[in-house]
């Protein structure tokens, strides 16, 4: 049974790392959310345009669900709030900015998003730094995605503007 334990540890651990990717020791946070980059990127260049928006969904809720169900468990795991190598919320978080936004470019839209996403992210402006002192994966979840409605409202402003020159 001890097997059996240590093999769903390290299921979860790979599965809350996105991949291993929030193994990184250099921004967790950041190389975290290339699996993101990836998944949004297949679904604009492998998928048909009016199923863009599903997709791009699913995988959101997904995420947040596991964000959700594995962020206590990740928290005991590694020993901490919000521990360094669970990045599924930054995975959702930046599911979410394309979702909200994309331009007709799928590079720019990866590219911006990716930065903003991830700027706001860092930053954790209010309210985004109240939602994590919310417990378990909740609190896991929800200032990434608050730094992410951001993060769209400001590409939003910016094609905008850059468009009304």
């Amino acid at each position: 049974m001890h097997a059996m334990g240590a093999l769903r540890g390290r299921f979860l651990a790979l599965l809350s790392t996105a991949g291993g990717f929030g193994f990184s020791p250099f921004i967790p946070g950041t190389v975290g959310t290339l699996p993101a980059v990836c998944v949004y990127l297949a679904i604009a260049l492998l998928t048909p345009s009016e199923q863009h928006t599903l997709l791009i969904g699913v995988a959101f809720v997904v995420s947040c669900l596991l964000t959700v169900a594995l962020g206590g468990w990740a928290e005991r795991y590694w020993g901490g709030k919000d521990p360094r190598p669970f990045v599924l919320d930054e995975v959702a978080g930046y599911l979410l900015t394309v979702l909200l936004f994309r331009s007709s470019s799928v590079l720019a839209t990866a590219v911006w998003a990716f930065l903003a996403s991830r700027a706001f992210d860092v930053i954790k402006s209010w309210p985004a730094s109240r939602m994590e002192a919310l417990s378990g994966g909740i609190g896991i979840l929800l200032d990434d995605l608050v730094a992410s409605l951001y993060a769209a409202a400001l590409l939003h402003v910016g094609h905008y503007f850059w468009h009304a020159l």
